[in-house]
């Protein structure tokens, strides 16, 4: 045991010394997922240590079977608990989920959103129900629901702006696995989301305008202490 958190920690150090850059790491992470190579356009995040609510994403897009750099690094915050173990992410433990998932459809608080994706104009009456005991437990109502608890979409700040989703725990939907987990925008401070991966506006628009519809479009996160 001891010899593999030690070749674990020595891993995660030679990935940041010997000039490798977030981007080449970035890279070097999605070539490793076997499920990458079903998508065209790849979000890697990633960080340090799994506890950090501090983390690095890059964007990526396949080209002739090569992952190429679309956006350099940038700063993102992942759950106040960091990134949790694969297939370990439970409801409420504050942490993002580990793995490759889907990217799903856009909200936004403006009637025409900035992008080509589907796209949903949020209202008070939308919520992302959390409830783990709801029968819509980890999905999308307008209007009423019978569960006890659930995220309303449009708020009264910036987060919710621009918020897509990322499809955990949606196919099928798993009681008490997760819910409401999404890519959007994050405030001045990048406060640490409760599982989400938070961008700022300026960077969340440029990821809009890139990510196509008619390409398969995807989100990886990791920690590099567990790689």
């Amino acid at each position: 045991m001891k010899k593999f958190i030690l070749s674990t920690i020595l891993y995660s150090f030679c990935l940041f010394a010997f000039g490798q850059s977030q981007e080449d790491i970035a890279i070097q992470i999605a070539s490793a997922n076997k499920q990458s190579q079903n998508f065209d356009q790849l979000i890697v995040v990633f960080n340090q240590n799994a506890a950090d609510a501090s983390a690095s994403l890059v964007g990526l897009e396949k080209k002739k079977d090569k992952w190429l750099v679309q956006f350099k690094a940038i700063k993102a915050s992942v759950g106040r608990k960091g990134i949790a173990l694969k297939d370990a992410k439970i409801e409420g433990d504050g942490k993002s989920p580990n793995g490759l998932f889907e990217l799903g459809r856009v909200f936004g608080y403006d009637e025409l959103g900035p992008t080509s994706l589907d796209y949903t104009q949020s209202t008070f009456e939308d919520k992302w129900i959390d409830d783990a005991e709801a029968e819509d437990y980890n999905t999308y109502v307008r209007g009423n629901t019978a569960a006890k608890s659930f995220e309303h979409l449009k708020l009264n700040s910036i987060d919710y702006k621009y918020c897509m989703v990322i499809e955990y725990n949606t196919k099928p939907v798993v009681k008490g696995k997760g819910s409401a987990i999404f890519f959007h925008v994050a405030d001045e401070k990048y406060t640490p989301t409760s599982g989400c991966v938070a961008i700022s506006e300026k960077d969340m628009l440029n990821y809009l305008q890139w990510l196509m519809p008619n390409k398969k479009r995807g989100i990886l996160l990791t920690s590099l202490n567990r790689l």
